[in-house]
């Protein structure tokens, strides 16, 4: 097998409350259904599904590595639709900040290396 790409659905309790998170930290949608939105970052993707399983959502978990933790650490402070947010840490590998998304995902927020 020669994997060239792998995307994943992020569950959503209310589908136009996470549409306004992830494109208020960044992310521009692109239509697909009316369940199913793309949403990229430069060479990043992901897509939002209506469908909620609480279990599930309480559970999903996602790296988004940046350039600037800083930046980004204040971009996702501002947002109104985000449910909790951690400090930035340092860590031996690199800098991580906590975001909690609107259905219960948790957004691990990096900037590797420094």
């Amino acid at each position: 097998m020669d994997v060239i790409d792998i995307k994943t659905f992020i569950p959503s309790k209310d589908y136009e409350v996470s549409l306004s998170f992830y494109a208020e930290i960044g992310f521009k949608s692109e239509y697909v259904s009316d369940d199913l939105t793309l949403f990229e970052n430069g060479d990043c993707l992901f897509f939002l599904q209506r469908f909620y399983n609480e279990e599930f959502a309480n559970n999903f978990m996602l790296q988004i590595c940046v350039a600037d933790i800083d930046d980004a650490f204040e971009l996702c402070s501002n947002s109104k639709y985000k449910t909790k947010i951690s400090p930035i840490q340092q860590m031996p590998w690199g800098k991580v900040f906590y975001l909690w998304g609107p259905s219960g995902e948790l957004l691990h927020i990096t900037q590797l290396g420094s």
